[in-house]
């Protein structure tokens, strides 16, 4: 029936690049009206995840924003360190420790996101401030759950997927 709620059948494709796009839409909007950075390139990575294969173990809210948050974090103490050392933050070592570590924590904490293991990269090559932590990893990692938790629930699919 015309005035039915239930969205139309269209291949999951579809569904996942329209889920993305609105959460992107969604995010950069709220960025521009906060004047608060909320995306990063990584998150592109993260909504293909999150929207085309919502029932992994990499897609769950866990995943995507522990894995977010530690790899930054790292990414920001390593960045640190190589002031305090006075290091280039883009010496190939630096990098590759920071990135390995990122890995092995991910793994460690289980909460491998593999779109999060570019986030010490990121803070590396782009020398945020520690706010770079909330905004955009934070606070965009959690919109992205948030955007897919309310996405998929709309068209009867399961998210998150419980015991992942």
């Amino acid at each position: 029936m015309w005035w039915s709620l239930r969205w139309p059948s269209l291949p999951a494709f579809v569904w996942a690049g329209l889920g993305a796009a609105v959460c992107v839409a969604a995010l950069a909007w709220i960025g521009e009206q906060s004047m608060l950075p909320v995306l990063m390139a990584p998150f592109g990575a993260t909504l293909v995840i999150v929207f085309a294969l919502p029932s992994s173990p990499l897609a769950q809210p866990r995943n995507v924003v522990l894995g977010h948050v530690l790899t930054t974090a790292l990414g920001l103490a390593a960045l640190q360190a190589a002031q305090w050392l006075e290091l280039s933050p883009q010496h190939p070592l630096l990098m590759a420790v920071a990135t390995g570590l990122g890995v092995s924590l991910m793994m460690m904490l289980r909460c491998v996101h593999p779109p999060a293991g570019a986030n010490p990269l990121l803070v590396l090559m782009t020398m945020p401030g520690w706010h770079f932590l909330f905004t955009p990893v934070a606070v965009g990692a959690l919109f992205i759950v948030l955007c897919a938790w309310v996405w998929h629930r709309a068209h009867g699919q399961a998210y998150p997927v419980s015991g992942r």
